[in-house]
């Protein structure tokens, strides 16, 4: 019942208001007591005074100009055509030019029973219709382990695929392995002179090497596992066969950090596989055909000029090896054309943001509307520990890897923490703060009032307490309604979040819904002498269980029933 229910319940009733206000504007051009121009488009917004009402809107103010009228005189027109019913108990204008709506106490408390109804599908809608979403994240280089930075991308995109299967996209989840390139050959020959200094052989580093303890490590477990046959291979042979066991390794150790993380992949996508299956080659050729890609200066270029991009970029270098950018060309062809994905969403840390207009370029160039993809940047993560920022690791003496992170602070503080700010701003994760068991924290905060209402259900099963039928319609006090209020909020975030692809507001959904919650406990005790009033109340917060469960679940962090 999660869909019906929502198309019934608020999300209905916020449908409904704006049909309301467009009617009313028409009425009031068909009565000559509107200027019959073009009217901008309805919409409604939360108060950030609970006093103005449930919704308000600025739909006079934005009429205005266009009907040279005044908007507090609009305001009282349309007020005096629409009129209140079964849902809306008053409806008024307020200076400026703005319209309030405040619904009726007996239907937001009706809502409680929706929200039971629906259980852990409470928030879905079919706003995507069922259309097909790629999410493409975290996609680091497999030549080293993931710092915290790719955490943070991790979880932007492991929320997002939430939220977008919840309002009905089918969403696929895919890290692009770029296992192809510069950077891979110098992985293996950087493996491969560990491999020989771990084997007593006095071979030198590459100067362009990778330097980080884990490799000397990796080069340690293939040689207990391999022994010394690399050495009596020919180099060449001996660095491929080298490099592709270290690169499985790499590849699993990620696949572990994201697990621990929380962070699962539908589909691991090979680079080598574009160049190997010829597509590459076909996508080139077919680009070529079209004018977007030339010869020139010993080397090949995509046209970006010709499609609005400030400058041309290489493809293939003047020594024949391709650029990244190449690999990205044939990849979105592969997943708009070959798979067709109706939206990408490609999440990419903030120093790829030159990447992004030659990206939507080649989109245009595939014949494909460029707003189909869109790229996400999130910017650094800084380490501390209160004021005292931590740079190195204390384990190996290099880079803090995201698995030391995960392990000491547990992955729920690390989820709400990389979610708790929105992506293009910095961010400082404070170690100690994530680890408190206090207010402080806001993961324990937001867990512990789901731990409270796990205590006030089982109190209510251990005095044998049958509320299923209890009667909503006695959570009539302001603290009951400030949370059904709160409560019916979440089909609301779930669906800015698809309109902006912003997912830290579930953070701040879920720390106002904990705080009105424990609000609500103090004021409101739930298991009373007063039979009634203790069954209607068991059902609200039993309804908030559902509610905060299920915003935690969003974001991947789990509901515990004790702390």
């Amino acid at each position: 019942m999660g869909i019906s229910g929502q198309i019934d319940g608020i999300v209905a009733a916020r449908l409904k208001l704006i049909e309301m206000l467009a009617s009313a504007a028409n009425q009031a051009q068909k009565d000559g007591k509107l200027a019959a121009v073009t009217l901008p488009e309805a919409a409604l917004e939360r108060p950030q005074n609970a006093d103005h009402g449930d919704y308000a809107s600025s739909f006079p103010l934005k009429l205005a100009r266009t009907a040279r009228a005044n908007p507090m005189a609009i305001a009282a027109e349309l007020v005096k055509i629409m009129q209140p019913d079964c849902q809306i108990a008053d409806i008024t204008a307020a200076a400026p030019g703005f319209i309030n709506f405040t619904l009726k106490t007996n239907w937001l408390t009706a809502q409680v029973n929706s929200i039971l109804a629906a259980g852990p599908t409470y928030g879905n809608s079919q706003k995507g219709q069922g259309s097909s979403l790629q999410l493409e994240f975290v996609s680091a280089n497999p030549t080293g382990p993931l710092h915290v930075g790719n955490g943070r991308g991790a979880i932007l995109g492991s929320a997002l695929a939430a939220v977008f299967t919840a309002a009905g996209y089918r969403v696929e989840q895919e890290y692009y392995v770029n296992d192809a390139g510069n950077q891979v050959m110098t992985f293996f020959r950087s493996l491969y002179a560990r491999y020989q200094q771990s084997l007593n052989v006095d071979v030198p580093m590459p100067a362009d090497g990778y330097q980080g303890a884990y490799m000397v490590d990796l080069a340690k477990e293939i040689v207990a596992e391999q022994g010394d046959r690399f050495l009596k291979m020919p180099e060449a042979e001996a660095l491929k066969e080298l490099g592709q066991i270290g690169l499985l390794k790499m590849l699993a150790w990620i696949r572990k950090d994201l697990e621990m993380l929380r962070v699962k992949f539908d589909v691991w996508f090979s680079e080598e596989s574009l160049y190997k299956s010829g597509l590459f080659e076909q996508v080139s050729a077919m680009l070529r055909q079209s004018g977007f890609v030339t010869e020139r200066e010993g080397a090949t270029w995509f046209v970006s000029t010709a499609l609005g991009d400030d400058k041309d970029n290489v493809i293939i270098r003047g020594d024949g090896t391709p650029t990244y950018f190449a690999s990205d060309i044939a990849y979105h062809y592969d997943k708009f054309v070959l798979r067709k994905f109706d939206k990408v969403i490609d999440i990419w840390g903030a120093d790829h943001q030159g990447h992004v207009s030659r990206m939507k370029a080649v989109v245009s160039s595939l014949g494909m509307e460029p707003e189909r993809l869109e790229v996400l940047l999130y910017q650094l993560v800084t380490l501390c520990r209160g004021n005292e920022i931590v740079r190195l690791s204390k384990r190996s003496g290099d880079m803090i890897t995201l698995r030391e992170v995960v392990e000491e602070v547990g992955a729920d503080a690390c989820r709400f923490f990389f979610l708790s700010r929105s992506a293009d701003s910095q961010m400082d994760f404070d170690l100690e703060l994530a680890k408190k068991q206090s207010q402080d924290n806001p993961v324990y905060y937001v867990q512990y009032a789901h731990a409270r209402i796990s205590s006030i259900l089982n109190l209510a099963v251990e005095k044998d307490i049958d509320y299923q039928n209890g009667d909503v319609s006695l959570l009539t006090s302001e603290p009951e309604l400030a949370l059904i209020r709160k409560l019916l909020r979440l089909s609301e975030v779930i669906e800015m979040i698809v309109d902006t692809s912003e997912p830290h507001h579930l953070t701040y959904y879920a720390q106002d819904l904990a705080n009105v919650f424990h609000s609500f406990y103090k004021l409101c005790r739930v298991v009373t002498d007063d039979a009634a009033v203790t069954c209607a109340r068991l059902k609200l917060v039993e309804a908030t269980r559902i509610v905060l469960s299920r915003t935690l679940g969003l974001m991947g962090i789990t509901s515990p029933e004790k702390m």
